[in-house]
């Protein structure tokens, strides 16, 4: 079974959200007080890939880091950057999304103002900046579904609707 996972994180390092898409069951996303080892690992449960974009790098390390649960040990693990990269796909995800026609409802947000967005609802209370946040993670972790079918050559899987939300 394969997970599509993708973390945000807080101008600070730590982890806001994780998101993780999986074809069996939907999308759960851990927020907040809800990112835990425990939600994380349960989130994973039946798992034996995990799909990022750029994971090796950057969410990986990150999960390891603050979370202290070494998902490289513990799963296989496909980059899908690398397999952009050896067919000359260069970029960021949106960039490399963008060539292949895959769409999103988040177009123009990046990576970068996810921070912002968690600032804003943390500091101010705004719920729709946490809204914006929680669709772009969502679409994140979907299109690395839908990109990974595209770069296999395979037919795109119907998506899982459903989606699990875990704050504390």
């Amino acid at each position: 079974m394969r997970a599509y996972l993708d973390i945000e994180t807080t101008f600070a390092g730590s982890i806001s959200v994780i998101g993780i898409y999986r074809p069996d069951s939907g999308t759960t996303q851990l927020v907040g007080g809800g990112v835990s080892d425990v939600n994380l690992y349960d989130a994973l449960e039946g798992v034996s890939t995990i799909i990022t974009f750029a994971g090796s790098s950057f969410d990986l390390p990150v999960i390891r880091k603050r979370l202290f649960a070494d998902l490289r040990s513990e799963f296989d693990h496909r980059d899908l950057l690398y397999v952009c990269r050896r067919r000359g796909l260069r970029g960021g995800l949106k960039v490399v999304e963008q060539r292949l026609g895959i769409d999103r409802d988040t177009a123009g947000i990046t990576g970068y103002d996810a921070p912002r967005l968690w600032d804003r609802y943390e500091t101010r209370g705004e719920q729709s900046a946490l809204d914006t946040l929680l669709r772009y993670n969502y679409e994140d972790v979907v299109n690395l579904a839908l990109l990974e079918a595209i770069l296999d050559g395979a037919p795109a899987a119907q998506l899982a609707p459903a989606v699990t939300v875990l704050m504390t």
